[in-house]
């Protein structure tokens, strides 16, 4: 019994309290640190696996981004791109749905977006193209959204699972078709002549549709989320669903009508990789997109404006170590890869501290002014 006691008494290795009191600026302070420390961080880790001197990665990797205006554009686009995936997925996890299907959403987008352009290419002008183009892209977005939605909505199935592997189905639909159009040869759909989107202006359209694109696409979700109804009510819902329906709100209309909003985004981001970049799609086409996305909304706290600055961190880091990968000869992006990883869990870790306080065993909880003036100790997850 006394040793039973014991162990009951037995105080905890380490205690895990939600902090509450962390004023903003420290914690953009954190933030700030824990990035510049990551980059150093991975900086020297590649100095010593790849043998060059920090000094020279850093110019390779400034080269590979703002080394040009070429260059400039492209990271400017591709960050663009990740932005608007981003934002799709936003309102949903605002909604506690837990969104991990863009990447097959886009990439279904821009299949509808190739198929119409391999069908209609050449049959009829290439305005009327460019338009079907651009809406069955959408199309096709919303509907590989809202399916996982009307499950959730009437069958209360897991959306994460759901989602994730509406992913696979997406490419092994891209696979097949990718065999039916081209059976022999290299299996490579050839580029497609038809559909071209007009020039704006000075320098290359690929850059400019999309860069206007994501402007428009984050100027709306910022008025969305903030301003309108159907923001305020995917709010509740994610905060409380029995307090939604008290209050009279519909949570299946509101699930399907959030859905349906970001299948739209993603349906834009398909047309723009594919009738307006690529001109052609394998299964690689979103390139790992919608699932960076997750950790850009989330890292922004869904918050549309600071996610510009993560989508852009993001896609700097990873043009900048793919052309680090190519100045000094090495064929593959293995290491790139692990280096990013790093870095994002560096990342995540920061988020962690700022949400999170630990006390190990010994430590005296800190204590904090309750709104009685009162000195109490705050309340640690074991």
């Amino acid at each position: 019994m006394a040793k039973t006691k014991e162990r009951t008494k037995k105080e905890p290795l380490m205690h895990v309290a939600k902090r509450s009191d962390l004023p903003g600026w420290q914690a953009m302070l954190i933030r700030t640190g824990v990035v510049l420390g990551g980059l150093i961080f991975i900086i020297l880790l590649s100095s010593g696996v790849l043998k060059q001197g920090p000094i020279t990665l850093l110019t390779y990797i400034f080269a590979g981004t703002f080394g040009s205006g070429d260059n400039f554009l492209v990271l400017l686009r591709d960050s663009m791109l990740l932005l608007m995936i981003a934002l799709a997925i936003t309102p949903a996890f605002k909604m506690k749905f837990w969104n991990i299907g863009a990447e097959g959403q886009v990439l279904i987008s821009g299949f509808a977006c190739m198929a119409t352009m391999w069908y209609l290419g050449g049959k009829i002008p290439d305005g009327g193209l460019i338009v079907l183009m651009f809406i069955f892209s959408i199309l096709a977005g919303v509907i590989w959204s809202v399916i996982p939605a009307i499950f959730k909505s009437v069958f209360n199935t897991n959306e994460t699972l759901f989602t994730l592997m509406m992913n696979y189905l997406a490419i092994q639909v891209v696979k097949f078709f990718i065999k039916f159009w081209v059976p022999t040869g290299s299996g490579i759909i050839p580029t497609n002549p038809y559909g071209n989107l007009p020039n704006l202006g000075a320098g290359d359209k690929d850059y400019w549709f999309s860069i206007i694109f994501a402007i428009a696409v984050l100027a709306f979700m910022f008025v969305y989320l903030k301003y309108s109804k159907h923001g305020y009510e995917l709010t509740v819902v994610g905060e409380s669903e029995r307090t939604a329906k008290y209050i009279g709100i519909n949570v299946k209309k509101v699930i399907i009508r959030t859905l349906l909003v970001g299948g739209v985004i993603c349906g834009i981001v398909g047309f723009l990789l594919v009738g307006g970049i690529n001109h052609s799609i394998t299964e690689n086409t979103v390139a790992g997109r919608g699932f960076t996305a997750v950790l850009v909304s989330w890292l922004a706290q869904f918050n549309p404006i600071i996610m510009i600055f993560v989508a852009f961190l993001v896609t700097f880091i990873n043009k900048g170590m793919v052309w680090v990968m190519q100045s000094i000869g090495v064929t593959n992006a293995y290491f790139s890869n692990v280096v990013i990883g790093i870095l994002f869990l560096i990342i995540i870790a920061g988020e962690f501290i700022i949400r999170y306080r630990v006390t190990f065993k010994g430590m005296k909880p800190r204590l904090k002014k309750s709104q009685a003036g009162k000195r109490t100790p705050e309340i640690g997850l074991h």
